[in-house]
Formats: C-alpha cells, structure tokens, sequence
C-alpha cells in the first residue's frame, strides 16, 4: 500500500506548520511524509537560521498549553493542606482572644514565637524593679505613712482633747452646783483632783471648774485649772485674809482656759465663785515671759507683780509661747470684793 502524501510536497517542504495554509490550525497544518517502511510520521522541520531552539513535537490532537497558577497560589508542592502546614509553621498558631507575645529577645526571629525557658526567665527579670526602685518606693511609703499619723496627732491634740476636755469640764461644773444647791458639800480641805470652786474671767468669756491640785491627769488635762497647794508651791485659799491664791491652766489643748489671758489689762475682773462667796479681783499686772523655775510669782508678795505688802492676791500661769511649753505667762490680781452668795452676784457678772 502507498503511504499517504500531501498534495504540495515541494510548496510545503521546509516550512513551518504555522507558516502553511493560513485556513488550517496548527494540527491541521502538520504534513506527513512517507516513511522507510511504509507507515505516516510527523514531520519534523529542521533548525533555521531564525533560531536554533529546540522545538517539541505536538502531539496529534493539538498543542498543549500550560495551565497558569491561581492568583495567590503558594507553590509549595503536596497541595493546599501542605501549604496550610508550612505556613503554621512560619507563623505559629495564636489562640483565639490571646494576645501577641512579645518578642523573646531583641536579636530578632519570630516574634510569635514561644519563649524557651531562659528567655521566659530574662524576660521577667527584666521586668522585675530593681533595688534603687524598691527602695524609693518603701522611703515614700515610710513618708507618707508619717506624714499621715502626724495629722491624725495635731488633731488629735488641737480638736479632739479640746472636745473631751470642755465635756468633761461642763459635766464637773454642774455636778459642783448641784451639790452647792442639795448641801451635800461642805467648806473644807479638799481632795487632790476635786472641784470646789470657780473661776469667772467675763471678759475672755471663760467660766472653768478650779480643782484640788495641779496634776496633768486628774486637773489640767480635764479642761480644769489647779489650785497649787502642794508641798513648797502650797498658796492660800481665797478665804484666807492674807496670801495669794495661784493658779495653772493650759494655753493650747485640753479646753486651754488660759489661752487668751495675754489680753487681760489693768482693772479687768477675775471672779472666783465658792459655795458661799463670791471673790472679786481686778487685773493688776502681768509677766511676759519667765522661766518654769521662778516660783516667786507664787510668794504670798510675788516678786515682780508690783505689790509691796502682804494682801489677797490671786496669780494665773500657763505656758507661753503658745503650742509650747519653754517659758511661762503670768497674770496678777488683787482682791477688790467679798461678796456671799445670798446677796446675790457680782455686779462683773450681773453686767
């Protein structure tokens, strides 16, 4: 049998298949040859001058063209659920809501990457304050803590023993005129810490309880001033026909009745009101400044007050400046007026 040739063999010999009939596809464009041994085979076109590339031979059913990759593709070979692993592995799996770990250290890599161990470790010293930290903030602690136990001192002192003191005052004067009123209380010698008497200043607007004694505790720190009848500081009762009736008081804190007596001038009345009569004295002088030590404003003629012969005196002291206790404030009287109770009040009082 006689192979089949194409119809121009020597139009189409050489050439390209593209370059045949323009009517024809690529396939169709293929010629075929006789072959040695009597069978069709495609035909091959030698290399030109135009390019001396290798060419592929088609295969019969046309040519094959190469399918391009999706858009976005990763070429990572083994599919989509290999790709799906490799990039879990570049990126690490966050879980879901946490939040991104921060660097393990600052010589780069991954920083969604876990922590080892030692990094974990020189993280959270790194985190840790150090000494200089720790102890400024125990010295602020320690200031502030101070700072608030100091307040709560002044207020207590300069409010507080004020509040107490006045209440306790007030409960001691009633209870003295309750007993000067019922008779359960007679003149006499008196008890260390007892009331017997009180004190008018009208011009400071004073009215305080007078107790037996001096003592912090069971006089002074009640809101109360102390009679001094104790050993070498013992001055005369009011009743006495000669002496000087000397007495103490706080300035600052625990009611301070002597606070404003710097303000007392010549001629200003101090009365002392006992179960049955009434003292009067008028302001005759008064000690700036002097130390504790000079007890000789107590003498039945204190030194420095002006008088010169014995007479019934009455000597308020207290502490100056205020808020300490470093010098001491004196403040003379002289008795002007007897008065008994049943012929009624004094005419500083009445007014």
């Amino acid at each position: 049998m006689t192979a089949l040739r194409p119809e121009r063999e020597s139009a189409s010999y050489g050439r390209r298949p593209h370059e045949d009939s323009g009517t024809l596809g690529d396939a169709q464009a293929t010629r075929y040859l006789p072959a040695y041994d009597g069978t069709a085979a495609p035909y091959e076109p030698p290399a030109d001058d135009e390019t001396v590339a290798l060419r592929r031979a088609e295969p019969p059913g046309g040519p094959v063209t190469a399918r391009r990759p999706p858009a976005g593709a990763d070429a990572a070979p083994g599919g989509r659920a290999a790709r799906r692993r490799a990039a879990k592995g570049r990126h690490g799996r966050r879980r879901k809501g946490a939040a991104p770990q921060p660097p393990a250290s600052s010589g780069g890599g991954d920083p969604g990457a876990p922590l080892s161990r030692v990094e974990a470790r020189r993280l959270a010293k790194a985190r840790r304050p150090g000494p200089g930290v720790i102890a400024s903030r125990v010295i602020g602690e320690v200031f502030i803590t101070t700072g608030v136990l100091m307040l709560l001192f002044v207020t207590y002192q300069l409010w507080w023993t004020n509040v107490r003191a006045h209440a306790q005052a007030g409960s001691e004067a009633s209870q003295l005129q309750d007993d000067w009123a019922s008779g359960r209380r007679n003149p006499g010698a008196f008890e260390p810490g007892q009331g017997f008497a009180l004190l008018h200043i009208p011009e400071l607007d004073v009215v305080v309880p007078i107790a037996e004694g001096i003592s912090s505790k069971k006089v002074l720190d009640r809101g109360m001033v102390g009679h001094y009848a104790e050993g070498a500081l013992k001055t005369a009762m009011p009743s006495a026909r000669t002496g000087n009736f000397g007495l103490a008081g706080h300035r600052n804190t625990h009611g301070e009745p002597f606070r404003y007596i710097n303000r007392l001038e010549p001629g200003d009345p101090i009365i002392v009101e006992t179960q049955d009569t009434y003292y009067v004295y008028k302001t005759a002088s008064m000690l700036p400044v002097t130390p504790p030590s000079n007890v000789s404003v107590l003498d039945p003629v204190p030194k420095g007050s002006g008088f010169t012969t014995p007479g019934r005196y009455i000597t308020l002291t207290t502490c100056t400046p205020e808020f300490t206790s470093k010098y001491r404030l004196i403040v003379w009287g002289k008795m002007v007026e007897e008065r008994p109770r049943s012929k009624g009040k004094p005419d500083a009082l009445v007014s």
